[in-house]
């Protein structure tokens, strides 16, 4: 857990990014989009001899682009209204913290373990899904032993931390191995704790538990163990800790190679047991992370966020395109377009550079590059040409919008992204935004 890990997107993530984009690439027809690139180079080629378009599509975009200080303004009226849960893990190495974290959010071990961050001396911290939207925060504490100075630097630092204003719940999770009866130092950290701060409630998670199941035993019992050797210990570490602690709870967190089922045992019970000790809102975020899928909660969740801002570009592009000349306006578009991609992307901690950003464009459009030249020569129609036109740019340009935050949050999901499910969302959005944008005029 000692491992850094850059939430802004760290060079294995962009390697990640570009296969990815690849791989979306490879799904289309190779010869239609060859044809579509011949067309559309020769025809930028000869507008671009004629008007300035690069310089043109630059200036536009800063101004019309949302700003950083924009982004940063949206995603702070929405972190002011997300229930956030902060829980400090204490508890020695391996006896089972990032297991609990594995378990709450589904990630996987390896991207837990390059998502914490120094945060003081002696704790980490590890925010979910992301450091700038979220539900949960989970500060463990690093380097716990026997040495009592040791025990007041780390007591002090999260003491400091614990003095800092905080909007959402906080709790603190001692996790201790059913085996480890050496708990002198960990329960001296929690009674100071919890003199200090006796309205923050304190769970005990006793974790391991197949480490002392009777010999031969092969996999999990139907929770609680009913085995003798694990209720013993579980009552003598809960004695340690009479008096310190509000709840006490048995989990076996383990990985899914180690062959015991269910991986997360006790999950359901942790889950319970934290909605009673955490305020309705918070728990109630947690069970839907749990009961649903996370991946779709988290997803819908920086989709409403970016929708902010994608009606704004899909206005933009209906603006441009109802200039009555057509292919003129493309480049300057696809500038645009570029655009919305990039900010996006940072929404979902994915920096891309305006080449990345304008190859993934390429990639998850698909086909719509043909529809969209297309509609450009509906153009030569009077009356009513450039105001269907403007209406499917900006019809497109939300079904891009849409793509690309699919794109996003598979990566941020560590999953590889769905070609097919890509242009299926890009399919439906464009079909409701061209009713949404019926009609629009410049």
């Amino acid at each position: 857990m000692t491992e850094q890990h850059d939430a802004n997107l760290p060079s294995t993530d962009s390697q990640q990014s570009n296969e990815s984009i690849d791989d979306v690439k490879t799904s289309g027809n190779n010869f239609s989009k060859k044809r579509i690139a011949e067309v559309w180079n020769n025809a930028t080629s000869r507008f671009m001899q004629l008007l300035p378009l690069e310089q043109v599509a630059q200036r536009l975009v800063k101004q019309l682009s949302v700003s950083e200080a924009q982004v940063a303004e949206i995603l702070q009226t929405v972190r002011a209204e997300l229930p956030t849960t902060e829980a400090l893990l204490i508890g020695k190495p391996q006896a089972g913290k990032s297991s609990i974290v594995r378990g709450l959010t589904g990630v996987s071990a390896e991207i837990v373990g390059q998502g914490y961050r120094p945060h003081t001396q002696h704790t980490e911290r590890y925010a979910y899904p992301s450091n700038d939207l979220p539900l949960l925060i989970f500060t463990d504490t690093v380097g716990l032993g026997d040495v009592y100075q040791e025990q007041k630097a780390i007591i002090q630092e999260l003491i400091n931390d614990l003095q800092k204003e905080s909007r959402g719940a906080r709790i603190l999770i001692l996790t201790v191995k059913i085996n480890d009866f050496a708990v002198d130092s960990l329960r001296q950290i929690a009674k100071e704790l919890r003199h200090k701060y006796p309205d923050i409630p304190c769970l005990l998670a006793v974790t391991c538990l197949h480490e002392v199941y009777p010999p031969a035993t092969a996999d999990h019992p139907t929770y609680p163990p009913d085995y003798q050797e694990v209720k013993r210990a579980f009552a003598a570490i809960e004695q340690a800790f009479s008096g310190v602690c509000d709840r006490s709870i048995m989990i076996d967190f383990t990985l899914e190679e180690d062959g015991y089922t269910p991986v997360f045992y006790g999950l359901e019970a942790l889950r319970d047991t934290l909605a009673d000790l955490l305020p309705e809102a918070e728990s109630q975020a947690i069970y839907q992370l749990l009961d649903r899928s996370a991946g779709e909660q988290i997803g819908n969740l920086y989709r409403d966020v970016g929708r902010r801002y994608m009606l704004a570009f899909a206005i933009m592009a209906a603006t441009l395109a109802a200039v009555p000349l057509p292919l003129a306006t493309m480049p300057v578009l696809t500038a645009l377009q570029v655009s919305m991609v990039g900010l996006l992307g940072k929404l979902y901690g994915q920096t891309l550079t305006p080449s990345q950003a304008g190859g993934l464009v390429s990639a998850i459009a698909g086909g719509f590059l043909a529809k969209a030249i297309a509609r450009e020569l509906i153009k030569f129609i009077p009356g009513f040409g450039s105001v269907i036109a403007a209406s499917w740019a900006a019809a497109y340009t939300w079904s891009l919008g849409e793509g690309a935050c699919v794109y996003f949050g598979d990566l941020m999901g560590g999953k590889k992204p769905d070609p097919k499910k890509i242009q299926s969302v890009m399919q439906v959005a464009f079909e409701s935004a061209k009713e949404r944008f019926k009609g629009i005029k410049r």
